[in-house]
């Protein structure tokens, strides 16, 4: 039922298989065709009606004669009598008394009373009769939950898809200003206050730490949201001075956050541009404190009274007077289009807030004429330069740049300008893009839409500017911010602008804008970042022109590669002059620039710049003098190892496809790239180092047998000596390196001879580490085996450990010099020293094994090795082992050409083994006696089987029972203290 300006009624959910049917009460109060206000019995909680409230509001909208009409009530109570009054209002009473009746008694106890408030109005409210026409109406806004809905978010901190939420609210906002609801900026008030009263504000002060990113970016869109609000071009002065009340006590509050992300560094006021020599010097802490809001603020001094502001969006067809004034002039082009001279981010500023208030056609025609005058500015800038060129090629550098980036500005103002006309430009566009909304479930389609404001026989389209002032802005060359969150911010806005270039279906009309833009930008000079000459902190252009590069490619190669080439360059990492020795580039490593504070992006920009260098590596597959042209440039402006290595990983994939032939060009890049990585990090320390080796030596395989006789031979500027003795040359001999490149016989002759020079080259630089390899490499040359033979020995005097000579004299017995095997054996025995606990010492089996050979050779081969033993390893079960191998079998068995063996065992009584039993008796005895000193109760057990053995030892001489004896009757005198082990001594040994 209607009832005035008041509509009830009741909607029905219908059953469900585990909930059956609920029916609710609906009440919706309207003025002006706005609801004010609504209730529903469902309780809903949320900034938006609910399911019932739009039911029934779509139900008196579609079926209005199906919705009973009537006067509003105070109407019906006048044409009653009084009788009639008082039966409606006793029956009124009778239906709800649980809930009016203390009302209703309340009221009647007021009328009654001549004093009271109630009698001092004339008349009396009624719900249903709507407001007066001089009162403010606007749709209905549940504040409490408004304040509820962003207090929850916010305490989710970023999760649960809170960040999204809040973007919802902020694209909320933007509906309503759309639509010209005053509710807009009440609830951006809102969401403010509740981001205000966010405790972590407090917190991150507190600890000088930042935000998180995600809630950076929301401060950032309520800011530019601000901003749009005070720039709106009808609002009333009352209005705008109470917002900017607002806003200032939030910007005075300690806990505002910063607009540079809490860094210090400021950038420009809203309206003052930087002059273009401008020096960046300056102490930052001197700069005024600049918050979110200070931009919204300074807002407060930009009005649209201007006159020919407002002939320029009131109208498609304003030019320039056929007579004008001397101050005319400046406000058009020679064609006679009307500029915009003002601060490039405030006047995209004035875009925004005309598009968000609901002012398309306006934005539109404002945005006109901002690219005019950036054309302009472009083109003078160009005249500037070309003065310029000839001093600033000569210096190699500039100090000239552009202070204040477009790309990554809080206003986003070529994000701005490009979704303005790019809206004009959509196919069954409905509405109007949000500038908050990235994520479109279907990529937008457009065509070409003419220009309606300038002149009449120009054939622009909106479609074809908003491709131009994008590449404008992101070819803008400007110095890096500073601070980790405004240089993310830079990268973020330029991806974010990049994406939306990709939606554009590039036809002949955008690829001549292409075209020639990218021709004014390698012209540009200075003020470009693609021009010849640009600062040293100049933000690089790489992702930008990878972008180009794609897209000119199947257009304009030879403009491609050109521009993508000259984009290459990362200068904050390369000598800021041009006489600089660049003819080893392979020697610059990379290094943070010395201002203060860093690029905290470097190391995503460094990989930007590999992803450019990546591409045309691809693009230019059988391209020999593009290849060599991307090659001088990747060595030129590459300054980190692993990025050089990607690259060279990359060349080599693209060169050898599994279903297609080998680029031979690509391959030999990848080779150069891999070559260049060698030298890079031969010095230094890399965890990717043995890969890096593996890798190269598979791709100068692949390149042929030069490319390995190559690297063999220039290996002491490549590899380390270890390196390329058990990886490089062991690998180029291979049998899979022969059967990979079909060698014939002279062929595997030149490797061989080239890794045996190697070999014995790396053996004399480091032998410790190489002498084995080298023996290996040498095996089927007499002459080189012996030369690396005799490094091994005299370097076994030196530094190497008894582990690697051991190591050697094993390989010697393996190929079948036993004798040298020996004589390696004795010095590696003498570098040993093995204590009386290291039983378990790893080199116990080489000792074993020496022993072993010493005794296979002969008798005085042994008589040598026993006084090394003796007095290298003072082990007593290790020499007693020795000893027992020893008696088991004649010596001389190894079958020596010249010598023989009698067959007889060795007594243990005469020389050598008795120098071998008297130090193993000793060493038992010594052994003994340290153990005892800090024995536990816990290992009585095991001692008494370590005397067990001894006893083994010491009955191996005639008089050995009676040195055992007295050994024992030894111990119980002198560790008689020990009752219970001396006991079980008793038990085992009498």
């Amino acid at each position: 039922m209607k009832k005035g300006f008041h509509l009830s009624g009741t909607v029905t959910e219908p059953a469900t298989t585990s909930e059956p049917a609920v029916t609710y009460k609906v009440a919706i109060s309207f003025d002006r065709c706005k609801i004010t206000s609504v209730t529903c019995g469902c309780g809903n909680k949320d900034i938006f009606y609910c399911a019932h409230v739009v039911a029934l509001s779509l139900y008196r909208i579609r079926r209005p004669d199906q919705v009973k009409l009537r006067l509003p009530i105070s109407e019906t109570l006048f044409q009653m009598n009084r009788d009639q009054l008082q039966k409606f209002i006793q029956y009124l009473i009778t239906a709800h008394h649980t809930e009016v009746l203390p009302t209703a008694q309340k009221l009647a106890d007021e009328i009654l009373s001549s004093n009271s408030e109630i009698n001092q109005v004339n008349g009396a409210p009624d719900p249903t009769a709507g407001a007066s026409i001089d009162d403010e109406n606007c749709w209905h806004l549940d504040e409490e939950q408004v304040k509820e809905q962003v207090k929850l978010f916010l305490s989710q901190g970023g999760y649960y898809g809170s960040g999204k939420q809040l973007n919802s609210m902020f694209a909320k906002v933007r509906e309503m200003l759309r639509m010209r609801d005053s509710n807009g900026a009440r609830m951006l008030t809102l969401i403010t206050e509740q981001f205000m009263a966010d405790p972590r504000l407090t917190l991150w002060r507190q600890q000088g730490t930042s935000m998180t990113d995600k809630c950076r970016q929301l401060w950032d869109e309520l800011g530019a949201l601000w901003v749009c609000i005070i720039l709106n071009p009808h609002c009333k002065l009352e209005e705008k001075s109470c917002w900017l009340q607002q806003l200032q006590k939030w910007n005075d509050l300690d806990v505002c956050p910063l607009e540079d992300g809490n860094y210090g560094h400021e950038l420009p006021n809203i309206t003052n541009a930087l002059p273009q020599n401008a020096s960046h010097s300056s102490d930052s802490l001197s700069r005024p404190r600049r918050t979110v809001f200070t931009r919204a603020i300074e807002g407060r001094e930009l009005h649209w009274q201007d006159s020919h502001l407002q002939r320029i969006i009131s109208s498609d067809i304003y030019t320039a007077p056929a007579c004008q004034r001397e101050s005319e002039r400046l406000l058009f082009n020679s064609q006679g289009q009307p500029l915009w001279l003002e601060h490039v981010p405030t006047a995209c500023a004035r875009v925004d807030a005309l598009r968000s208030h609901g002012y398309p056609k306006e934005a539109l025609r404002l945005t006109v004429a901002i690219i005019n005058t950036l054309r302009l500015q472009q083109q003078r800038q160009l005249e500037i330069y070309k003065h310029q060129k000839k001093e600033l090629l000569q210096r190699g550098t500039t100090t000239i740049t552009n202070l204040e980036g477009w790309v990554g500005h809080p206003l986003d103002p070529i994000g701005c300008l490009f979704l303005t006309l790019t809206e004009a430009c959509r196919l069954n566009d409905d509405g109007y893009l949000e500038v908050s909304d990235m994520n479109e479930s279907r990529p937008p389609v457009y065509q070409h839409v003419p220009v309606a404001a300038g002149c009449p026989n120009s054939s622009e389209s909106y479609l074809s500017l908003a491709m131009e002032v994008a590449l404008m802005g992101m070819g803008q060359q400007r110095v890096m911010p500073e601070g980790l969150y405004a240089q993310d911010k830079v990268c973020r806005n330029e991806e974010q602008l990049l994406s939306r270039l990709q939606e554009l279906q590039l036809d002949d009309e955008l690829v001549q804008t292409l075209q020639k833009q990218c021709i004014l930008l390698l012209e540009g000079g200075p003020f470009s970042g693609l021009g010849e000459v640009i600062h040293r902190e100049s933000v690089p252009m790489h992702t930008f022109a990878k972008y180009l590069f794609s897209a000119l490619l199947p257009h304009d190669p030879d403009l491609s590669y050109r521009l993508a080439l000259r984009a290459m360059r990362l200068p904050v990492l390369e000598n800021s002059t041009s006489s600089g020795d660049t003819s080893h580039p392979h020697h610059m490593v990379s290094v943070v620039p010395s201002r203060y504070p860093r690029w905290f992006t470097l190391g995503h920009l460094e990989s930007q710049q590999c992803e450019l260098a990546s591409t045309m590596l691809t693009a230019a597959k059988g391209d020999t003098l593009r290849l060599r042209t991307i090659l001088e440039a990747i060595q030129k402006h590459i300054h980190s190892s692993s990025l050089i290595f990607k690259l060279a990983q990359d060349a080599f994939k693209i060169a050898t496809p599994t279903d297609s032939s080998t680029d031979g060009t690509l391959l030999n890049v990848a080779l150069e790239l891999g070559l260049q990585v060698m030298r890079m990090t031969l010095s230094t320390l890399n965890w990717r180092r043995r890969e890096m080796v593996r890798w190269l030596v598979t791709c100068a395989t692949e390149v042929g047998v030069r490319a390995l006789v190559s690297i063999l031979q220039s290996w002491y500027t490549l590899f380390t000596p270890t390196e390329a003795t058990s990886i490089v040359a062991a690998t180029a001999v291979s049998h899979t390196t022969i059967l990979r490149l079909s060698l014939d016989y002279p062929q595997r002759e030149e490797l061989a001879s080239c890794a045996r020079t190697l070999a014995l080259q790396c053996a004399m630089k480091d032998p410790q580490s190489c002498a084995l390899s080298a023996l290996t490499l040498c095996e089927k040359d007499h002459i080189a085996f012996e030369a690396a033979y005799q490094i091994a020995i005299d370097a076994a005097a030196g530094g190497m450990t008894h582990s690697q000579l051991f190591t050697i004299a094993r390989y010697m017995e393996l190929r079948g010099y036993p004798l040298r095997a020996f004589k390696l054996a004795s010095l590696a025995m003498s570098h040993l020293n093995l204590a009386y606990n290291q039983d378990t010492h790893p080199a116990i089996n080489d000792v074993l094994w020496a022993c072993a050979l010493s005794h296979s050779l002969g008798k005085n081969e042994l008589a040598a090795l026993i006084p090394l033993v003796v007095k290298s390893v003072h082990c007593a079960t290790v020499l007693s082992d020795i000893l027992r191998r020893c008696t088991v079998t004649a010596p001389g068995l190894a079958g020596i050409p010249g010598r023989r063996s009698s067959g007889k065992l060795m007594s243990t009584d005469k020389a050598p083994l008795r120098q071998l039993l008297d130090a193993t008796i000793n060493a038992y005895i010594n052994t003994t006696h340290s153990r005892l000193t800090h024995i536990s109760p816990r290992h009585y057990g095991e001692f008494i089987e370590f005397l067990s053995k001894a006893r083994e030892t010491f009955l191996l001489p005639q008089d050995g029972h009676l040195q055992f004896a007295q050994f024992i009757d030894n111990l119980k005198q002198i560790y008689k203290g020990k009752k219970k082990l001396m006991l079980l001594v008793r038990e085992r040994f009498g």
